[in-house]
């Protein structure tokens, strides 16, 4: 499951991520869980407060070019997935 930890710098964090505009620039395209438990693979998200919790760790940065991975949150579940399959990250999130 994909229990999501934001840190505040970047050499703490799993992968540097920028929020994108459009669905179609996205890597991949999350969908925030309401509950821990609802949170599966790398496309639902689990928000956690503490390190220990997490199984990976996010730092957001302004600019595509400065990120390792592209993200765009959607609304549904269903929506949720990857955009890029051949992505280095597919797989390490959850």
């Amino acid at each position: 499951m994909a229990r999501i930890l934001e840190v505040r710098y970047a050499n703490l964090a799993d992968a540097t991520v920028c929020e994108v505009h459009h669905e179609s620039q996205a890597d991949l395209c999350w969908h925030e869980a309401a509950y821990e438990t609802q949170a599966t693979g790398d496309a639902n998200w689990f928000f956690v407060q503490y390190g220990n919790r997490a199984s990976f760790k996010i730092f957001r940065v302004k600019h595509e070019n400065q990120a390792d991975l592209k993200i765009f949150k959607v609304g549904l579940i269903e929506k949720a997935g990857w955009r890029d399959t051949d992505h280095p990250l597919r797989g390490k999130l959850g």
